[in-house]
């Protein structure tokens, strides 16, 4: 698409930015893979039209205040890239727009408060433990709450559980084959903690050492996504000094949107002294299900236990590891290798859930919207169990199946995987 970005005045993110609308043909084969265009039929609430919206503004043809509501209802989910005949990298020009303008945008001071908050909150796993536990005493007052608070409590787990101790350094059963860095993440051990246990003993069972580096930090995702991008920096670079690259086989995340954003650390420093270090630390990055799919091919991770009766799982794809990172099969063989398990795929499979890092509290009904059809969708295959890789699917999906009237368990992946080297399946 021709365009006449003032690049150089930009910097360096405006390099990345005119390279995404370059790249971009208008040929509309991104419209039917977009969740807002799905739900709203509006063209500038799909990339193509978000991608005009952007190009205009950047070169000074539009207010950004216009195009602002159509661009706050993108979930980022990346279901473009993946539509995309052009190779449009459609998630860099999202995420580095809205960093260039966040510092533009005219926000009420309550809407300021309340970002403020969200960015406190969500990367401190102790303060989102009290936070939510303060949330279910709050819980049966939700109908008569507004949207914009009804909504994170509807969203909270029927019981929040007690956080668990991470050692430092767990060490590999038996010979050790591999020794890897793990991030831990940040809501998922307020919400839940068995995440990372079980990402723990599985690695373990099969020989591989897992050291959570001292230092580390919040991956920065949540900053990054939503325009905050001097802390997004800050985040970013705590992690680049916490984990050197060299010392592990891999840095592993078992959450996809966390996972994403180390991998998109390049972006965030193009142009910057450390870009070079942000590609060495993001090529080491891979989710447990990568790594772990890679031992099955090699014929080296240990056999899981037979199931006690046949289950059927339906595994829900999540947006940051199927579109942003590319990652479909690794999650489905190691389910297949689970004697006596069948994977089950979901209608309109591709479709975000609608989490989407802080959309559920930035977009409450759209997201709601997106829940409801994503839940309904999913137990439509009347599946035994079902599985994902990340917190915020995880937590969108749980609710909506509860309030659908439906008690199956909703796990991580690798919760999956432990269940079947316990005999617990």
């Amino acid at each position: 698409m021709n365009h006449d970005i003032p690049v150089p005045a930009l910097g360096p993110q405006g390099e990345v930015m005119a390279h995404a609308v370059d790249a971009c043909v208008h040929c509309g084969f991104c419209l039917p893979a977009c969740p807002t265009y799905a739900l709203l039929g509006d063209e500038m609430d799909s990339p193509r039209g978000r991608i005009v919206l952007m190009k205009e503004v950047l070169e000074g043809a539009l207010p950004l205040a216009d195009a602002a509501p159509h661009l706050d209802r993108c979930l980022g989910c990346q279901a473009c890239v993946t539509a995309c005949p052009s190779g449009v990298p459609y998630g860099e020009l999202i995420t580095s727009f809205r960093g260039w303008s966040e510092a533009q945008r005219e926000r009420s001071p309550l809407d300021r408060a309340k970002r403020a908050g969200i960015l406190k909150i969500l990367p401190a796993p102790k303060v989102f433990s009290v936070a939510a536990r303060v949330g279910q005493y709050a819980k049966p007052l939700a109908p008569l709450l507004p949207t914009a608070l009804r909504a994170p409590l509807d969203l909270l787990p029927e019981r929040v559980p007690a956080m668990q101790p991470q050692p430092p350094v767990t060490l590999a059963r038996g010979r050790r084959r591999g020794r890897v860095a793990f991030l831990a993440g940040c809501a998922q051990q307020a919400l839940t903690p068995n995440f990372n246990a079980a990402t723990l003993r599985v690695l373990a069972r099969n020989g591989i050492e897992v050291v959570l580096p001292e230092g580390q930090g919040c991956c920065g995702a949540a900053a990054l996504h939503t325009g905050a991008r001097e802390e997004a920096l800050r985040l970013v670079r705590q992690n680049l000094a916490a984990f050197d690259p060299e010392q592990y086989d891999a840095i592993l995340s078992n959450a996809a949107g966390c996972g994403a954003g180390l991998k998109e650390y390049p972006v965030v420093l193009h142009g910057l002294p450390d870009e070079e270090q942000a590609r060495a630390f993001a090529a080491k990055v891979q989710d447990i299900s990568e790594f772990l799919a890679g031992l099955l091919h090699a014929g080296e991770l240990e056999p899981f236990l037979p199931t006690s009766r046949p289950l059927s799982v339906a595994y829900h794809d999540a947006c940051h590891l199927a579109h942003a990172q590319g990652v479909r099969a690794a999650p489905r063989e190691l389910l297949r290798a689970i004697p006596g398990v069948t994977v089950v795929e979901v209608p309109e499979g591709d479709l975000c859930c609608g989490s989407a890092g802080t959309y559920n509290l930035e977009q409450p009904e759209l997201a709601n919207e997106l829940g409801v059809r994503k839940a309904r969708n999913i137990l439509s295959t009347t599946p035994d169990l079902i599985a994902s890789g990340n917190i915020g699917c995880h937590t969108q999906i749980g609710s909506h199946t509860r309030r659908q009237g439906s008690r199956v368990p909703v796990l991580h992946t690798v919760e999956v995987l432990d269940l079947a080297y316990r005999g617990e399946l």
